[in-house]
């Protein structure tokens, strides 16, 4: 009896030792930002794909999207990476680099036709630049608040304009929608250089590049009228600060974050699932509700006070201007270049 005890017991440990291997032997690696979207991530969105998907482990590999871009092309013959979220920019990069592998097309279904990235990425929130704008200024000065790109290049906001950088997207944004406005585009960029060194440089206070060093100086009074992201000005104004973000009649721009599936990673099939799970309905509330990311799904409703916080609904994103980054990406060092030696002098 007490050999058949232990050969039972022994058995049960052996189950166990085995059941616990099978557990443990799929691992995902995602890579995304750091900060608030690593929060959300592993409370949240990893824990309830796992809950999905007995066995699996999602592990998050942090940086930015340039970070990402560099990792992949580190990995680029042993990918561990399996899912990137990055930015629509280098995420173009990353397609014509040969990264990605193709998604699912049943996970496009719901989604807005923009989000669909030459079937090899997926949209998955959305932010907006725009113009931001200091509305206790404004009221003081008995002014109406902006509705156009052109009040950066108002003679009346002399010195209290802040554009970014060209190595911020914000800034770069802003030089391809005055090319667009003055006759050119992202294959014509003249006309933005010249707007920018004409029309811009007596209005512009700083390139600041840095959103929290643009944040304290519209807080020291400074700045009163920026190019700036939706997510930065929500995140702005929920210090109390009186800030507003404008969609500019001519359009705001689009910036997408952007997921893709690993070109011979180790999980390719929970690479797409996890991909499929983050355009959920479920997921994209909570992506709009911390990150203040716009839904990429058609069929997502939000609460009032999400909202109106983000770029949302089909009339908002069917308005928006998107950027050809086929067009940019070969040009953009370049462009910085050139940037760097005449407009920021």
């Amino acid at each position: 009896m007490y050999m058949h005890l232990r050969m039972k017991l022994t058995a049960a440990i052996l189950a166990t030792l085995c059941t616990s291997a099978v557990w443990a032997e799929s691992t995902l690696y995602v890579a995304a930002n750091g900060g608030s979207t690593e929060k959300l991530m592993k409370e949240k969105i990893f824990p309830a794909f796992e809950k999905e998907h007995p066995g699996t482990k999602v592990v998050q590999v942090t940086g930015t999207s340039t970070e990402t871009l560099a990792k992949l092309q580190a990995q680029r013959k042993k990918p561990e990476i399996g899912v990137a979220l990055i930015d629509d920019g280098p995420m173009w990069q990353a397609l014509q680099l040969g990264f990605c592998t193709p998604v699912k097309p049943e996970t496009y279904k719901d989604l807005y036709s923009m989000s669909n990235i030459d079937g090899k990425a997926v949209g998955i929130g959305l932010v907006a630049t725009g113009l931001a704008y200091n509305t206790e200024a404004f009221k003081k000065l008995g002014l109406p608040p902006p509705d156009s790109w052109e009040a950066l290049v108002d003679p009346q906001f002399k010195q209290k304009v802040v554009i970014p950088s060209i190595t911020n997207t914000y800034g770069l944004h802003t030089l391809v929608v005055f090319a667009r406005l003055r006759g050119g585009g992202e294959k014509n960029i003249e006309p933005g250089f010249k707007a920018m060194i004409e029309e811009a440089q007596p209005n512009v206070v700083s390139w600041e590049p840095a959103p929290g060093k643009l944040a304290e100086m519209f807080q020291n009074g400074s700045v009163i009228l920026a190019a700036h992201g939706s997510g930065r000005v929500q995140a702005l104004k929920n210090t109390g600060f009186p800030v507003e973000m404008v969609y500019p009649k001519e359009g705001a721009v689009s910036l997408q974050i952007a997921a893709c599936a690993i070109d011979k990673s180790p999980e390719p099939e929970l690479a797409q699932a996890f991909i499929e799970f983050l355009v959920r309905p479920e997921n994209q509330a909570l992506l709009a509700e911390s990150e203040g990311w716009g839904p990429t799904n058609k069929t997502v409703e939000l609460s009032p006070e999400v909202a109106k916080k983000v770029p949302y609904g089909a009339k908002a994103v069917e308005n928006m201007l998107v950027m050809d980054w086929t067009a940019i990406n070969p040009n953009r060092a370049q462009w910085t270049t050139r940037w760097n030696r005449t407009v920021e002098r």
